[in-house]
């Protein structure tokens, strides 16, 4: 039951990274450019705990934990260097 659950889950995530690509490349601006990064991040993280579950595998739970570091991290600095042109004061 749990299976099909993280299966379906995985098929919904995936649809939703092929949006944020559309978004990231399709942006009529920066800022949804940043946006679509950013919720990329967030997408290969429930992507990797979904692989964790599927394969029970405690690794990728510690993957989706630096992702989601770095994707904190960029997009600050990110949004950061859009505001004011430079990342570090």
């Amino acid at each position: 039951m749990i299976a099909n659950a993280v299966m379906i889950a995985f098929v919904a995530v995936a649809a939703a990274v092929l949006l944020d690509l559309y978004r990231i490349t399709r942006g009529p601006e920066l800022p949804d450019r940043i946006l679509g990064l950013d919720t990329l991040a967030y997408n290969a993280i429930a992507l990797l705990m979904l692989a964790g579950m599927h394969f029970d595998r405690d690794s990728y739970f510690a993957a989706a934990l630096v992702i989601g570091m770095l994707g904190f991290v960029s997009t600050v600095a990110l949004s950061s260097y859009l505001l004011r042109g430079e990342v570090i004061e």
